[in-house]
């Protein structure tokens, strides 16, 4: 974060990752681990054995870069780097428009209506189809 960017913010080490509560003091080890994204690699590769649909969703951009759980620490130093070299911030170009992540067409208040009632038509059908059934089984049981 800010801190390790070399902001000067007041803190305590308590709040860190890889603070033991019990020794009272912060495992520097751990601590590196977390900065450079280590926990992220471990999750990577633990979703990638026990759960692989799930990590193709996950980590789509990642796949789709050709970025493996190996490569965060690298990836995490050169970024470092690179701030030390130059911690100016340069805005970025903002495009005019952006592409719409939600394409669908909102509906009108008459049309959320009409939905509403053939949804509750169909259930009402449903149900109305399924009980019919249920009453029959109630008069063979009390027999």
């Amino acid at each position: 974060g800010a801190v390790d960017g070399g902001l000067n913010i007041p803190h305590s080490d308590k709040r860190f990752p890889g603070y033991d509560k019990e020794a009272k003091e912060l495992d520097g080890e751990i601590h590196k681990k977390y900065i450079f994204g280590g926990h992220v690699a471990e999750y990577m590769e633990l979703l990638e054995e026990e759960d692989p649909d799930r990590y193709q969703s996950q980590f789509a951009k990642f796949i789709e870069k050709e970025i493996e759980g190996d490569a965060l620490q690298e990836i995490y130093q050169k970024a470092h780097e690179a701030i030390r070299e130059d911690p100016e911030y340069t805005p970025t170009d903002k495009l005019d428009t952006y592409p719409k992540i939600n394409e669908q067409v909102p509906k009108t208040y008459a049309e959320r209506k009409a939905t509403i009632a053939a949804k509750k038509a169909a259930m009402k059908a449903a149900l109305e189809a399924a009980g019919g059934d249920d009453d029959d089984d109630d008069e063979e049981d009390e027999d």
